[in-house]
């Protein structure tokens, strides 16, 4: 049967390959004349929860390859009983609502996937696909979407240009793309797929459907000025610049984008984080020239976010401390070749401090195999330091049951005349024995000394890690029950430095259950073995923690009525106590709906560190008892199709009571200081207002209106006090205007 079916899939998709069809109208409604030529699919099945059969109302869609685009229109049957959501949101921001999505592999290699997805309400969302199933929404395309609705459902329409994504030169006058197309019922949850395949699964780009078509070519080239005006009203000065992005594709193959003077007057705003760690906080990049085409260039290594190109280290800090960095220009080509992929990407930073960036990345499809090459060059003449990194990466899968993932890498650090040089590697295998079970194996080395930071993101050096999971989904349950489907998974893991020094051995449970009425439930407990902690004390020794664990629980609900309601708890030990003191969490974050297109978000969340571990300098870290409240509250009005109006507000109160300080030996152990540090407080805010007026597709205007600032300070106050402190902060308060008009010719 299963065999029938892929080759079904095979077959039906083969039939693609007609001449160039007529354009649909996009206008939400499946007129059976205009879609009469298109392939009809109906085979969707459950993977939410992950039963793989039908839903008892229908869902169908239809593929057709015209010369403007992929159309595709699907058509969702919804009776009365089954509850529609229709919230509006801004672009990227979409809930648990009633969506429709398609994936498009626009190289057929599984490697990288534009994904798009259209609600009931009207609203939007697109990003890419790349690492088998990395789902980013920093990417946005111009793309035409509608959708329509009736009694006994509602349909939507999409029409993908071809100038979205390069591909690759066609064979014999077809082109082999990828496809996913799914539909989720808001109300309880459900979700439908064809082919049944999940961002959760470790292989999804891999598993999309094939899909021949006939080898269009669009041509585009596009010019995106912009203006910015700033008055800044906590300093009394105004400033005002101008920049301009071009994207040419004069081909399938060829695409290049280009910025002069990218913008500065960024609208979306950072996350507010409180961070004493000895890691980075890892920011997304929503600047336009900067997710542009990028997936090429997105290559993961290490743990958590880690990879080679980081984009936000162009035009992030400046060496000499003064602010961001000045970038004049900056200039991406992406292309193809026979089998061979290839992109370069070069920034030019043009202040005092100055520096230059420049990537090259290539990747081979070759059948069952990929394989890679990229080398990242950064110049930072403040420092005299040139950084080099080079990496080599395979892939390697068979069916849908197999894949291995290898990459190589490599740094050469120069500078003040001294050469340093290190290496890594890491290899991912995934194992699905059925849709039941499965399994991955994870192993990653990093010499003491291998430096990514000056153009990628890597959280560390020096570590052996080893890591084994094992997940099993349960989706039968007996009759009546309201649990639709359990996912556990079971890992264990090993980190030692390059030395043999064991840093410490963990092991975890995660549990994730959803239910008939669109709900979840999620869990997770780690246990952590004694620790040789080796970040803390950045570079000046090793501190040792006793064994400690790791809980957190979470509920969702999906909206009932005009509420969503979502809540947390949190337990964890932090510092030398181990299990005598836990320090706990709690949060709250509800969606009240005035409307479908007005809602309000709050956030709130307090958190107790009773034995909260600092680095104080040198060989010194002193335990505080500490007490934070984190309020946040996002207040979205779409006004109309155009127009939206989004109110933010985050605000950070914490105070540190020093409970003791010490200082840690050459035997790793931490001992009563003679001295004790000093208590601490601090008030954190952003806040901001922000209209934004859509003149034509990737075309806006916006008024921004943004407060914030930083109190940091050695009182003890009460929390309430310093929250209502952070009410009050207006370090910076500025006035933003910001015009940009695409252009495409």
């Amino acid at each position: 049967m299963r065999a029938a079916l892929i080759l079904g899939l095979n077959l039906s998709l083969t039939a693609l390959t007609a001449n160039a069809q007529s354009v649909p109208v996009i206008d939400g409604q499946i007129a059976t004349g205009e879609w009469a030529d298109a392939r009809e699919v109906s085979e969707f099945l459950l993977i939410e929860p992950r039963t793989r059969q039908p839903l008892p109302y229908a869902t169908r869609a239809w593929i057709k390859a015209t010369e403007h685009g992929l159309a595709v229109a699907v058509d969702c049957l919804q009776p009365p009983e089954i509850a529609r959501t229709r919230d509006q949101s801004a672009r990227d921001q979409s809930g648990p609502v009633d969506r429709v999505s398609v994936s498009v592999d626009y190289e057929g290699a599984g490697r990288s996937a534009l994904a798009f997805t259209v609600t009931l309400g009207g609203s939007v969302l697109d990003g890419t696909v790349v690492n088998e199933n990395q789902y980013s929404t920093d990417w946005n395309g111009n793309w035409r979407h509608a959708v329509s609705e009736r009694a006994d459902g509602w349909s939507a329409e999409f029409l993908l240009p071809w100038h979205l994504a390069p591909m690759p030169p066609p064979v014999d006058g077809k082109r082999q793309l990828g496809i996913a197309i799914s539909r989720v019922v808001g109300s309880t949850g459900e979700r439908v797929a064809w082919p049944p395949v999940h961002l959760s699964e470790p292989r999804f780009l891999s598993a999309l459907a094939p899909l021949e078509v006939a080898a269009f070519s669009q041509k585009l080239l596009a010019f995106t000025p912009y203006l910015v005006g700033l008055r800044d009203i906590a300093q009394g000065h105004s400033d005002s610049d101008a920049g301009l992005d071009v994207f040419w594709k004069p081909n399938n193959a060829l695409q290049l984008s280009a910025t002069i003077n990218p913008d500065f007057g960024q609208v979306e705003s950072d996350q507010l984080v409180v961070n004493f760690g000895a890691v980075e906080t890892f920011f997304s990049d929503r600047r336009p020239f900067f997710t542009e085409n990028q997936s090429l260039f997105d290559l993961p290594f290490g743990i958590s976010n880690s990879r080679l190109l980081y984009t936000r280290r162009v035009g992030g800090p400046a060496d000499d401390g003064s602010g961001a960095g000045d970038v004049g220009a900056a200039v991406k080509l992406n292309g193809s070749v026979d089998r061979w992929q290839y992109g370069v990407f070069a920034a030019d930073e043009t202040d005092e401090a100055g520096r230059s960036f420049l990537a090259a990345r290539t990747v081979a499809d070759l059948g069952a195999h990929d394989l890679g090459f990229m080398l990242t060059d950064v110049d930072r003449p403040l420092f005299d330091r040139r950084a080099r990194t080079g990496a080599i990466d395979h892939r390697w899968t068979r069916g849908e049951s197999l894949s291995l993932a290898t990459t190589v890498v490599g740094s050469d650090i120069d500078q003040d005349g001294l050469r340093d040089s290190a290496f890594g590697a890491q290899s991912r295998f995934d194992q699905r024995f059925s849709d039941r079970y499965r399994q991955q194996i994870y192993v990653l080395h990093m010499d003491d000394g291998l430096d990514l930071n000056d153009f990628g993101y890597l959280d560390r050096d020096d570590l052996d890690y080893l890591r084994y999971e094992f997940g099993v989904r349960t989706t039968e349950f007996a009759e009546g029950s309201s649990t639709t489907s359990v996912d556990n998974r079971f890992a264990t893991s090993t980190r030692r430095n390059t030395d043999g020094m064991k840093l410490f051995d963990a092991a975890a449970w995660y549990r994730y259950q959803t239910f008939n009425d669109g709900s979840s439930f999620y869990h997770e407990v780690t246990w952590l073995s004694p620790t040789n902690e080796d970040l803390i004390l950045r570079g000046n020794g090793v501190v040792r923690l006793p064994q400690r664990y790791i809980a957190y629980a979470e509920r969702y609900r999906p909206r009932k009525g005009n509420w969503a309601v979502g809540y947390s708890a949190s337990a964890q030990n932090e510092g030398l106590d181990g299990m005598q003191h836990s320090a706990v969490a709690l949060s709250f974050f509800p969606t009240y709906f005035f409307s479908d297109t007005l809602s309000l978000s709050p956030f709130v969340q307090w958190r107790h560190s009773p034995d909260w571990l600092l680095w104080r300098g040198g060989q010194r870290v002193a335990s505080f008892e500490a007490r934070q409240l984190s309020f946040n509250a996002d207040l979205n009005w779409i006004i109309s199709e155009r127009s939206e109006l989004r109110i933010k507000l985050e605000t950070i109160a914490l105070r540190a009571r020093a409970r003791e300080s010490y200082l840690v030996g050459a035997d790793r152990v931490a001992r009563p200081a003679d001295t004790l540090d000093r208590d601490f407080s601090l008030s954190n805010l952003g806040f901001q207002i922000r209209y934004r007026y859509g003149l034509a597709p990737l075309s806006d205007l916006y008024l921004v209106y943004s407060r914030g600032g930083l109190n940091f300070d050695q009182r003890l106050d009460s929390v309430g006090t310093l929250f209502n402190d952070a009410l009050g902060i207006d370090d910076d308060q500025q006035f933003l205007i910001k015009l940009s008009y695409r252009v495409e010719v």
